[in-house]
């Protein structure tokens, strides 16, 4: 055995078609509810971060206006929401301020 055949096997396979997140930061989901799956909260969620795949899918972090917390789920849990406009926020104002500011 030579040094190149030991190189060659340790290499990793490139991937050809890389992933690609199809909700962006900022964008409004629903998380998706289906036979053999449980009762999931319902309600309009805020993609607050992408992250790296879990398995075959892509994961995202997102936020419910209503909870404290964030959630992690898997781009294949989730489906688009069209949202109407609202007046004068700006989408990060939105997404993370939930409508508690403060004066100064």
């Amino acid at each position: 055995m030579t040094s190149t055949n030991t190189l060659q096997h340790s290499r990793r396979p490139i991937l050809s078609d890389a992933a690609t997140h199809l909700f962006a930061v900022g964008q409004a989901v629903r998380l998706k509810g289906g036979f053999g799956r449980p009762a999931l909260p319902s309600g309009i969620y805020h993609v607050t971060a992408t992250l790296p795949p879990r398995g075959d899918s892509l994961q995202y972090r997102i936020r419910n206006d209503d909870e404290r917390y964030e959630r992690v789920t898997t781009q294949d849990s989730l489906e688009p929401v069209s949202l109407p406009q609202s007046s004068g926020a700006t989408l990060i104002e939105r997404t993370f301020d939930h409508g508690q500011r403060t004066e100064t």
